[in-house]
């Protein structure tokens, strides 16, 4: 396949080393990552390059038919600037068919701080898909949009 480039940015009151807290927190990560409807039952961050990020979203009770689905993503980094810059090579799946849901992806995340905003951009390059897994990245603006609303509501709180 072409590898398929997807930007999201979104601008957030507040300080860069705030939102990359968020980022490499995992007790924070837990809190905000991934689409409405999922808990995030283990996370692990060991922030550095070469370093393992580790998540595991699970689908709750008001996705229907989809509870208990887990889909895990194995990480990892890439690219450490704190407050600046944080990439990473991950692969995600949804757990018991792994190789028909696998995605391949390199995701780089960057913050630019104006003015106590900071602008967030993260630009995700998926490089391999499962034949399964066409359905996860036409979702992917979706899901990836509820995260970041999540984001800035925890950032708020």
């Amino acid at each position: 396949m072409e590898p398929k480039e997807v930007t999201f940015e979104r601008t957030y009151e507040a300080p860069a080393e705030r939102i990359w807290q968020a980022w490499t927190d995992p007790g924070e990560l837990a809190r905000w990552w991934g689409p409405d409807n999922v808990r995030i039952p283990e996370c692990e961050v060991d922030l550095r390059v070469g370093g393992r990020f580790y998540i595991v979203m699970e689908a709750t009770e008001a996705m229907g038919p989809y509870a208990g689905t887990r889909w895990p993503m194995d990480a990892t980094y890439t690219a450490i600037e704190p407050n600046e810059k944080l990439g990473y090579s991950s692969k995600a799946w949804t757990e018991g068919d792994e190789d028909a849901t696998m995605i391949e992806q390199e995701a780089l995340l960057t913050l630019a701080e104006e003015g106590g905003m900071t602008k967030m951009t993260l630009v995700i390059t998926v490089t391999s898909i499962g034949p399964k897994a066409g359905a996860a990245i036409e979702g992917m603006q979706y899901g990836f949009n509820q995260q970041f609303d999540k984001l800035a509501a925890h950032l708020a709180a």
